[in-house]
């Protein structure tokens, strides 16, 4: 059952969308979302076999494509919930999908590393840091913005309901993988937090890119920019293992139980509690989609 603990269960995900939730499993994913008119519209689709190839067994390689992944799918669908959400139907694909997340990948580049960077490299010309310090005025710099970026998205009320569904999603997996009763008076009495929550592997990537950066050495700033863009798939494909990695070992480990404490206490910033006809539309699309991957395991 899957409250064992014995038993290995499946590492399910997802997302908040638009009024709404999208969850994630090996070979298919599903979406419901609240209409305009008060019902759950659902969508459904399967996972190309990439995901579920030899390429997914290798450290850092699977990072990179589950990366990949959640930016492409994520954009697509978070897109189509946009638009069930208010009743309409324009379909994101083709060039402007990939020109949409060309420009979410750009700010969010452009946001949380080049501009710390920059700063950090302003900073370290007037006072002539050696590397260490340097990337670390860089990591907090990075951490500020990123915190303050959160808190303040909090403070919108639109963000704020996808907030709730986001807590909304973390109740639901928590639930399943407690074994516990998939209603949304059950559901409620779980937890906010998980510890493969986005938020987490944001704080991660922070911290890692102090020490992967440090290594680098002192560098010119125009050099220092470049690197950042360079190593940020390397940074975050080994973000993907430490959260892949803590998650497996944090009920057998009191230090990872530890070390993980930042990574919940920031989902605090992402998450709200969701109200009971949230939880309906998480619940529907994670039995959904454990439906659809029920139905392909016996085929």
């Amino acid at each position: 059952m899957p409250g064992d603990k014995n038993l290995r269960l499946p590492s399910y995900g997802g997302q908040a969308v638009m009024e709404g939730v999208l969850m994630r499993g090996r070979r298919n994913v599903a979406m419901a979302v609240r209409a305009p008119d008060g019902e759950i519209v659902t969508y459904e689709e399967a996972l190309p076999n990439l995901y579920r190839s030899k390429w997914m067994k290798i450290p850092l390689v699977r990072g990179m494509i589950s990366l990949w992944d959640s930016l492409s799918l994520g954009t697509r669908l978070l897109t189509k919930s946009a638009n069930i959400a208010s009743g309409e139907e324009e379909p994101l694909e083709g060039p402007a999908l990939f020109a949409t997340m060309f420009v979410s990948l750009a700010l969010g580049v452009g946001i949380f590393f080049l501009l710390p960077a920059f700063l950090a490299g302003l900073i370290d010309r007037a006072l002539t840091l050696n590397p260490w310090w340097s990337n670390l005025l860089e990591g907090l710099l990075r951490l500020l913005i990123l915190v303050t970026y959160l808190y303040l998205m909090g403070r919108v009320p639109d963000i704020q309901r996808v907030f709730a569904y986001h807590g909304a999603e973390h109740k639901t997996i928590n639930a399943f993988e407690a074994g516990s009763e998939m209603t949304p008076e059950a559901v409620s009495r779980q937890t906010l937090v998980h510890p493969r929550c986005g938020t987490s592997f944001m704080l991660t990537l922070v911290f890692l890119s102090v020490l992967i950066f440090t290594l680098l050495g002192p560098l010119p700033l125009h050099i220092r920019l470049i690197s950042r863009i360079l190593m940020l798939p390397v940074v975050s494909a080994l973000a993907y293992e430490y959260i892949r990695f803590a998650a497996n070992w944090m009920d057998r480990s009191a230090l990872v139980r530890w070390l993980i404490k930042p990574n919940l206490w920031l989902q605090k910033l992402t998450t709200r509690e969701p109200s009971e006809d949230m939880l309906e539309v998480s619940i529907k699309a994670f039995n959904l989609m454990l439906e659809a991957e029920n139905q392909v395991s016996e085929a």
